[in-house]
């Protein structure tokens, strides 16, 4: 995530501000321009005025979601933005404590979708394919059971992994080293783009197999193993984690789900200074090398970042291994994404073929 400014008086500016705290300007985020916009300068008081109404206005869910971006007026009616528009369902207005959580969901998922569109990743909602469409359910296990997980586009979260304690609990249970919200969405995410990337391609879906196993391979027996028998021993020589043990397609999601760790962590400390500036999104790094580039820039930086963490008392950044085997993997994804998003020609195919093979 790069760095932003106030475009009235230059303050620094996180990615979550609605306000510029030195000169009072209201702000919104433009996905289209990636930046953050004044929408209304302060008045004469040194308040914030109204929105400009003849340009842009706010997500109609800034209070709900706390979200703080923008959509055009005149389109269509559309009041949702990018990321608001892509859940399909959340908690009903009474559950406020889910609705807390439900803003912190939101909050991560923006920062997903900023992520995707930096890559130049095909988004395709429910709007435009009926079936297999992104979408998100946003639930509270509260009073039923939910399962965080993907099915033919939809990403349901659980939203108790909101809560700091609840998940902190699951992690050391599971033996996790890290488990955040905006982890499960990379993870999921993963998980939709192997139907859209991977599944309808002959070619593609054949690397993989050599990979990460057989996608096709019974889930469900492959779950009732895991959660009994636990992952094999010597799982990390070849495994970014345990869970991508279960079976390939959770090999691909968590090995996806990593990608874009690296990727956006890459991209931040870029922004800031402290990796070169070739690790940025704007910087694409393409060609056969690009991988090779892009993992010579992160070692270190993790490396140095887990040391920083050390230096304040707390765990390491970035607690993972990535061994050669894992490493292939990866570049397999890189190669996949580079392959589509550098094409317009089989970009645009994509985008035309709505209905994939679920």
């Amino acid at each position: 995530m790069r760095d932003f400014n106030c475009p009235n008086c230059g303050q620094r500016l996180a990615f979550e501000n609605s306000l510029c705290l030195n000169c009072k300007s209201a702000l919104g985020f433009s996905l289209d321009d990636m930046a953050l916009l004044v929408i209304a300068p302060p008045d004469e008081s040194g308040h914030a005025g109204a929105v400009d109404e003849s340009h842009y206005e706010l997500c109609v869910n800034r209070h709900l979601a706390e979200c703080n971006w923008l959509v055009e007026r005149g389109s269509e009616g559309r009041r949702l933005c990018a990321s608001c528009e892509l859940t399909r369902t959340r908690p009903n207005d009474a559950d406020t404590k889910a609705l807390a959580s439900f803003a912190a969901a939101e909050r991560a998922k923006r920062r997903l979708i900023a992520e995707l569109h930096e890559l130049k990743l095909p988004i395709i909602g429910r709007d435009q394919d009926p079936d297999y469409g992104l979408a998100f359910d946003l639930l509270s296990s509260e009073n039923e059971k939910v399962f965080t997980g993907h099915a033919n586009g939809v990403i349901t979260l659980d939203l108790a992994e909101g809560d700091d304690v609840h998940r902190e609990q699951l992690r050391i249970a599971m033996e996790e080293p890290y488990r955040t919200l905006l982890g499960h969405f990379r993870h999921e995410i993963g998980h939709y783009y192997y139907y859209r990337l991977v599944g309808p391609t002959p070619e593609a879906k054949a690397r993989f197999t050599e990979l990460f196993g057989d996608p096709d391979a019974d889930y469900q027996a492959a779950l009732d193993r895991h959660y009994s028998e636990g992952a094999p021993a010597g799982w990390a020589k070849d495994h970014v984690s345990s869970y991508a043990t279960m079976h390939p397609a959770e090999d691909w999601a968590e090995t996806f789900a990593h990608y874009l760790h690296i990727r956006d962590t890459l991209d931040t400390a870029a922004a800031f200074g402290f990796a070169p500036a070739g690790a940025t999104f704007e910087r694409r790094v393409l060609g056969p090398s690009g991988f090779d580039t892009i993992i010579e820039m992160w070692l270190p930086l993790s490396w140095s970042l887990n040391m920083v963490n050390r230096s304040m008392g707390r765990q390491d950044l970035y607690p993972f291994v990535l061994p050669p085997p894992v490493l292939e993997k990866m570049r397999f994804i890189h190669t996949v994404i580079d392959d589509i998003t550098s094409d317009p020609v089989k970009l645009a195919d994509l985008n035309a073929n709505r209905q994939q093979q679920a």
